[in-house]
């Protein structure tokens, strides 16, 4: 039976289930560029043009191998823009007789791929992903009985699941099994990163980046310079970078910010693990072997296979445990609108505008950038959840729905009323200061809570604790943080929050 095989852009692993039992002489691949999925949110033009290349040489690579490929490219004439269109348009020029497809990683594809069952004449078969360390249904059972899901204790028994920095006797390695503590070390004076890999830009990648500046160039992002890999060869070679040159210090600054520094010392190979082109377990092994062979210390080593080997798989569990509910969750009841300044407008705030910036020039910024600055801000100042996911599905190259959402309304604005996470992660501009050198510059005094200059996250953080007190007061993780807003008083206490409420203002005036 002829088969027609459907690869999305974020499924670019020759080891792909939807190609494991593929007859070269027989079946078609199929990969196509639809506007809708272009389109759904406004993605950062850096994020459209890597996956449209990255697909392009994943083409060529299967046809290397003597398998027939039906690609679509956007500006193809008679491309329908969707992937219902294409596939059925597919179906008539191929004659396949049977569709296979695989798993997609966010509901709302979940769900088309479903309607094919029903809607197409001919047999659609969905696989499952198994490019993921821990199944849907693995997470389901580990999580079912428990009132709280913790990532800590989901990670050891994926640690002891795949034998993962283990000692013989299944202990972990060096006595504990998380080395967070040593990882938050604030950055040094002079702090750089070391320089970057650049890859070459291929032919395709050439004619892609054309095609990317005519269709988006009014998206929010810089396409130029280019610097993404684009195929598995140069996504192996980050990743070989990120092992020899950077993991040996990324432990210990992995929660540091610096002007002028988007990178420091993380990886960056978030876009191409989540598209498919580096695969989890291979890069834990990787960095396990690093730090077996001396050559990277197990602080560092244990804090970055715990964010795939743990978080990554977490957040995904999560997801498809409680969508589509999920995406629908507001616990805070959060209603500001985004402002204009996370899409690039000005503000005088020196730690937001930097890692806009980054955001727009890399469709990139790091971590304790994403929660801790723009998350942060969100989440003090109540702006729509809605309007927060959107924006980082859209501005970061690594970003799709099944690990945006929990990370995003979990984790940066508790909007799932702690389903993901134990406490809020809310801060005021102190924490900023002590992990970053961005408040040097500031026009806003991280020491200073009321008054023109004061620092805007100080009185909405303060103000956000105010507002939410029947909510928060009972965690156990809250009481000093209730305690000391008490001893501030009456009349200190309506300052702060007349303050914050003229930050808001100025917020919704652009005047921020």
């Amino acid at each position: 039976m002829k088969t027609l095989r459907l690869i999305l852009g974020d499924q670019l692993s020759e080891s792909f289930a939807t190609l494991v039992d593929i007859n070269p002489t027989r079946d078609v691949v199929m990969l196509c560029e639809v506007v809708e999925e272009a389109t759904y949110v406004p993605h950062h033009p850096k994020k459209i043009a890597f996956l449209f290349s990255a697909m392009r040489h994943f083409a060529e690579a299967l046809r290397a191998r003597g398998i027939t490929v039906h690609y679509v490219t956007l500006d193809d004439p008679q491309n329908t823009g969707d992937f219902t269109g294409e596939v059925q348009r597919a179906l008539t020029l191929t004659g396949a007789e049977k569709v296979i497809v695989t798993e997609p990683g966010e509901y709302r594809l979940q769900q088309l791929f479903n309607g094919w069952l029903e809607s197409f004449t001919v047999p659609v078969e969905i696989r499952r992903d198994d490019r993921f360390l821990c199944t849907a249904q693995q997470f389901a059972d580990w999580a079912a009985g428990k009132k709280q899901l913790r990532m800590e204790f989901f990670y050891r028994e994926m640690r002891k699941r795949y034998g993962i920095l283990l000692e013989a006797n299944g202990k972990p390695v060096g006595g504990q099994w998380n080395f967070d503590k040593e990882n938050r070390k604030p950055p040094k004076k002079g702090l750089r990163g070391p320089k970057r890999l650049s890859h070459k830009k291929s032919a395709i990648t050439q004619e892609v980046l054309a095609l990317v500046q005519a269709r988006f160039g009014d998206h929010f992002g810089d396409l130029l310079p280019f610097h993404f890999a684009v195929t598995r060869a140069q996504a192996l070679a980050e990743l070989e970078h990120f092992i020899t040159e950077l993991l040996p210090q990324f432990g210990d600054y992995q929660d540091a910010m610096v002007k002028g520094e988007p990178y420091l010392y993380h990886s960056l190979i978030s876009a191409y693990l989540n598209a498919g082109l580096l695969l989890p377990l291979e890069i834990c092994q990787r960095a396990e072997a690093a730090y077996t062979a001396g050559l990277a210390p197990l602080n560092a080593v244990e804090g970055f296979i715990r964010q795939i080997l743990g978080w990554r798989e977490f957040v995904r569990g999560l997801y498809w445990l409680h969508m589509p509910r999920y995406a629908q969750l507001n616990y805070l009841q959060a209603r500001e609108a985004l402002p204009a300044f996370y899409w690039g407008a000005p503000t005088q705030m020196a730690c937001i505008r930097e890692t806009i910036q980054h955001t727009r020039e890399h469709a990139y910024s790091h971590h304790i950038q994403r929660l801790m600055v723009t998350g942060n801000f969100a989440l003090l100042a109540g702006i729509l959840p809605e309007e927060v996911c959107a924006w980082y599905l859209a501005v970061y190259a690594d970003a799709y729905e099944w690990v945006e959402l929990p990370n995003t309304l979990g984790m940066a604005l508790f909007g799932d009323g702690g389903i993901l996470a134990s406490k809020p992660y809310a801060a005021s501009g102190k924490y900023i200061q002590r992990m970053s050198n961005y408040c040097q510059d500031c026009a806003y005094d991280p020491e200073v809570t009321t008054g023109p200059n004061a620092c805007p996250f100080n009185s909405l953080y303060w103000d956000f604790m105010a507002r939410h007190e029947d909510k928060f007061r009972g965690n156990q993780r809250m009481p000093y943080v209730y305690g000391t807003w008490a001893k501030m008083g009456p009349e200190k206490q309506r300052a702060i929050r007349a303050q914050a409420a003229d930050v808001l203002t100025r917020m919704r005036e652009g005047r921020l």
